[in-house]
């Protein structure tokens, strides 16, 4: 194995300037005279339509150019500046932030990752302008709307491809004309019956119908419709990449979309934390809940921790190590929805009859709660992660844990400098497992120390503990069927469950040790070992008590960052309100 990490401790990076920018043009959300705050986008959610004048803001900050290449005109450098640049719109709504935009980055990726310049090119010159651009998926198992029904191009003898077919909810489908189509040119079911095909405007012959709109249960305010293509022609140039490449391009470009939506989503269950702790010391003269809440609040912020570690750990890795960043970006997006499921019903036992409040202070959480599963759509989600990682176990414990070399301490350094982000270098291949190393690697580290203070000791015996897990998970994947037989088997799903966890514990690790030399919250240990707690409670592993000083370390750092208006993520920044 290779030596430990060497030392790269970094200072907390200043927010991005865009971010500071788009977060104070939002303003204070509990304001109820603001146009961007909770009253006014949760009336705009009641009426299921978009809040105009935060749209209008949006598009005088031209976020569009956030989705487009540095290369092409755009912004788009890495994807965890990104991340950063667009939580102070996911902070506020879901909808919106899936609505204006990101899901034309979604849309647009594969075209980064595999069109020739032309289509590049002009699908940066929609989104440079203002434009959005619409995704149309492919049908997969285990489907929701979004993915139900599929199109179909033939090849006509003439040359081109010809559309057909119907997708039962697109969103923007109404508001552009521009269109990424995940369409199957082939009667197999194998990795290659589908194609990427460009539609950038209206067809020279065809037609394009949107049908009704679909009223979702959440994100309400999202513009979702139905979509019919009846003899489209496109010409040869549509093909994006080669024929049959759909699935390929999809697990390539997919793996944006896996990070970044956990990545963005979480700023939403931070506003969710933020209520809850004012709900909890509200009322109370000493600004400290109640005993009785200790537990939740502390916990769930250990949670947000955990997740920001986890999807910065995979944004950062689609830039530093593409050829490995598959799996955990698949992992990332299996994990955190649960995790943030979770920590909202944690914290609407703490709002009580407040959560159900429709006001400016507390109308934010309802919002949320419906927009979430949509957000992570839902069982389908789950499904397609599944599918990139379960097949993959046995190679895994076979020849990659406790073999594979532990990757740079740069990986795990939110805010660090990254190189910019080369979309034609992912890929869905290959099982080394850097990250288990990195668990490996931390815990030996942790146990070589000496004059261990008790949370350092505290850390070690959960970091020994969980690399244990790691060896029964080795033996367990071991003995599964080879690749291509286990998807959706409950055994290899179950498995699946326990390897992702142990990701997120291993980005954690990576993270603390990366700032371990620093004096802020997160060279405290405080916070990894309530993390870790969690994450062994969770796998049903022989955890130690977490430490009571951990636990009121993470809640008074959750009630300063609220008290002060400061960020509950990794980054401790700076809010409006």
């Amino acid at each position: 194995r290779a030596p430990a990490p060497e030392s790269q401790h970094i200072t907390r990076a200043p927010e991005p300037e865009r971010a500071a920018r788009l977060e104070a043009a939002l303003g204070d959300p509990f304001d109820p005279a603001n146009p961007h705050g909770h009253l006014a986008l949760v009336r705009a959610d009641d009426t299921r339509e978009a809040p105009r004048a935060t749209e209008a803001l949006l598009t005088e900050h031209g976020l569009s150019a956030e989705f487009v290449p540095h290369d092409l005109g755009g912004r788009l450098r890495d994807l965890e500046e990104l991340a950063r640049v667009l939580r102070p719109l996911f902070r506020r709504d879901l909808a919106l932030g899936y609505g204006f935009g990101i899901t034309s980055l979604f849309a647009a990726s594969s075209v980064w990752t595999a069109g020739d310049p032309h289509q590049r090119a002009a699908l940066a010159d929609v989104l440079l302008g203002g434009g959005r651009v619409a995704i149309v998926h492919r049908e997969v198992a285990h489907a929701n709307a979004i993915l139900r029904r599929e199109v179909r191009a033939q090849r006509p003898a003439g040359g081109g491809f010809l559309l057909n077919g119907s997708k039962d909810a697109v969103m923007n489908a109404d508001r552009t004309d521009t269109f990424v189509v995940y369409a199957r040119t082939s009667a197999g079911s194998g990795s290659a019956s589908h194609s990427v095909l460009l539609l950038p405007g209206p067809p020279a012959s065809g037609e394009v119908r949107r049908l009704a709109r679909v009223e979702m249960p959440g994100m309400r305010g999202a513009r979702f419709h139905g979509l019919h293509l009846a003899d489209v022609r496109l010409p040869d140039s549509a093909l994006v990449g080669s024929l049959g490449e759909g699935v390929t391009l999809a697990l390539r470009s997919f793996q944006i979309s896996h990070c970044l939506i956990p990545g963005t989503v979480l700023a939403g269950v931070d506003s969710v934390l933020r209520l809850a702790v004012r709900a909890a010391t509200e009322n109370r003269p000493d600004g400290r809940p109640a005993r009785r809440w200790h537990k939740a609040l502390s916990g769930v912020f250990a949670d947000l921790l955990a997740c920001d570690a986890m999807a910065v750990t995979g944004l950062r890795a689609l830039s530093l190590v593409p050829q490995h960043a598959h799996l955990l970006a698949a992992a990332v997006k299996y994990t955190m929805p649960d995790l943030l499921r979770e920590d909202l019903e944690e914290l609407a036992a703490v709002l009580g009859a407040r959560g159900y409040d429709r006001g400016p202070l507390y109308g934010g959480f309802q919002k949320l709660a419906r927009d979430l599963p949509v957000a992570g759509l839902g069982h389908s989600g789950t499904a397609v992660c599944q599918a990139v990682l379960v097949p993959q176990l046995p190679a895994l414990a076979r020849t990659a844990w406790f073999r594979t070399a532990e990757p740079s301490a740069a990986l795990f350094l939110p805010g660090a400098p990254l190189p910019p982000l080369d979309h034609r270098r992912l890929t869905h291949s290959g099982t080394d497992d850097p990250l288990t190393a990195t668990l490996i690697g931390a815990a030996e580290r942790l146990a070589a120390r000496t004059g261990t203070q008790p949370l350092h000791a505290a850390l070690a015996a959960l970091a020994r503990a969980l690399v244990e897990e790691l060896r029964v998970l080795r033996a367990r994947c071991a003995a599964l069927p080879a690749a291509g037989s286990t998807v959706f088997d409950p055994l290899a799903c179950a498995l699946a469950d326990r390897y992702a966890l142990l990701l997120c514990a291993a980005a954690c690790l990576g993270v603390w040790e990366g700032q371990a030399d620093g004096d802020g919250f997160l060279a405290d240990p405080a916070w990894a070992v309530l993390v870790l707690s969690r994450i062994g409670r969770r796998l049903g592993i022989a955890v130690p008590e977490t430490p009571a000083d951990a636990e009121q370390a993470v809640l008074a750092e959750a009630l300063g960052r609220c008290r002060h208006g400061r960020s509950l993520d990794l980054y401790d920044t700076p809010l409006a309100g």
